[in-house]
């Protein structure tokens, strides 16, 4: 008995690094692309969100696993590759990390203004979030971070999934003989490229759970067992909550006569207003604290996750490292995200698009980094299925890419 309780107990300890993942995935691309696409376009691009999740899972789980049979994280593997791989990463991640941090902060700031009864600059809350976050992460780190992830992931689960029970019961808003827009269209690709960026997470988020996984590897001993599965809870969970954003856009917004928006404070109201004039006007705070919750917690995942990526980078390029190396990186991340605000003077629509658009285009790249670093790790062997997922995905990545890329030049 005390065996078994002991067995569970350490299976639940394992669990983290997942976690973290599924927390700065569910965010702009579930709130935001997964609803606008339901909103928009009704159930004609659950496909898109079912084989994007889908198809990225090799990419996302070799970080895992990587690090779970070597003890060093992906970045670390990027190095031992050879310079290309390795720069590449750090170019590419730097950039990411700040456009990232500035979409998440900007989102969480604009669903806190619509909340508060007081009127109050969206620029000064992304302040006001930021000191916040800084303060927790400073003084908690790890310990913190994993904690807070936890409530946040079980608080926002149940609640979600009880509002779309709600709204499939109540059933769709859309008239029977309504027709909607529709995605195939050449100029929609844009649209179709920016969901696929954000969903589940950026790919470069692989390395973040890396980092994570070593760090709670120094707390405690996790099997690949229990790494494989508090990654498969996590990276599915966010799988699922995707298609369910989705398909309250479709059965509350989709066929209404207002249009989905992408900006800011009207983003949130839209949000807000849609679950209250279907499931109740007592939904709306709930609502609210929802989306805060679930953008407040990205928002904390992807500030310390940035962070350990640009630390762990600037340690491997034999720069002398200190105690405090780490906070300084998490300062100049959160400091140069802000400038980005400021630069786009606080309008929510531009930048998001930009960031989730960015996030894919560089997809196939950090795609290619882990397979060709696992590749190359003989301990590490996969089922023909997943070797098969690998390559379609690679294909499907690529050639979606490749195709946005020239519709722009041309």
């Amino acid at each position: 008995m005390n065996q078994s309780v002991s067995t569970f107990k350490s299976r639940l300890n394992a669990f983290g690094p997942g976690i973290l993942m599924a927390t700065a995935s569910i965010g702009g691309s579930h709130l935001v692309a997964s609803t606008q696409a339901g909103s928009i376009f009704g159930w004609q691009l659950i496909w898109l969100i079912i084989a994007v999740n889908i198809l990225k899972y090799p990419f996302f789980r070799f970080g895992v696993e990587y690090t779970l049979a070597t003890g060093k994280s992906l970045i670390e593997g990027y190095q031992s590759k050879g310079p290309w791989f390795f720069y590449s990463f750090i170019v590419l991640n730097i950039i990411a990390a700040v456009v990232n941090t500035a979409g998440v902060i900007l989102l969480t700031a604009s669903l806190l203004h619509y909340a508060l009864p007081i009127i109050v600059p969206v620029t000064v809350l992304c302040w006001l979030i930021l000191a916040v976050c800084l303060v927790i992460l400073l003084l908690g780190h790890f310990k913190a971070l994993d904690n807070v992830a936890k409530l946040i992931m079980l608080i926002l689960t149940i609640t979600t999934v009880i509002a779309f029970i709600i709204a499939f019961n109540n059933g769709p808003m859309a008239p029977a003989d309504y027709v909607g827009p529709s995605p195939y269209e050449l100029v929609m690709i844009s649209f179709m490229v920016a969901l696929m960026g954000w969903m589940p997470a950026p790919i470069e988020v692989s390395a973040l759970s890396s980092l994570w996984l070593k760090e709670k590897q120094t707390q405690q001993t996790i099997t690949r067992k229990q790494g494989l599965l508090d990654f498969n809870v996590g990276y599915w969970l966010t799988a699922i909550l995707a298609l369910v954003f989705f398909g309250l856009g479709v059965l509350i917004q989709y066929g209404q006569s207002s249009t989905a928006v992408l900006g800011g404070v009207a983003f949130a109201k839209q949000l807000t207003d849609m679950y209250a004039m279907t499931i109740g006007e007592w939904s709306r705070p709930l609502v609210s604290i929802i989306a805060f919750l679930c953008l407040f917690g990205t928002t904390l995942t992807v500030l310390d996750g940035y962070a350990r990526t640009l630390n762990e980078s600037h340690k491997l390029l034999g720069f002398k490292q200190s105690k405090h190396s780490l906070n300084i990186w998490l300062l100049l991340q959160s400091f140069s995200g802000m400038a980005v605000i400021l630069f786009f003077k606080s309008v929510l629509a531009p930048m998001l698009m930009f960031a989730m658009t960015l996030a894919f285009v560089t997809t196939p790249i950090f795609a290619w980094l882990n397979f060709k670093l696992v590749r190359s790790e003989q301990s590490i062997q996969h089922s023909a299925l997943l070797r098969s997922l690998t390559w379609l995905g690679l294909l499907y990545l690529i050639g979606f890419a490749a195709a946005f890329v020239i519709w722009k030049i041309l």
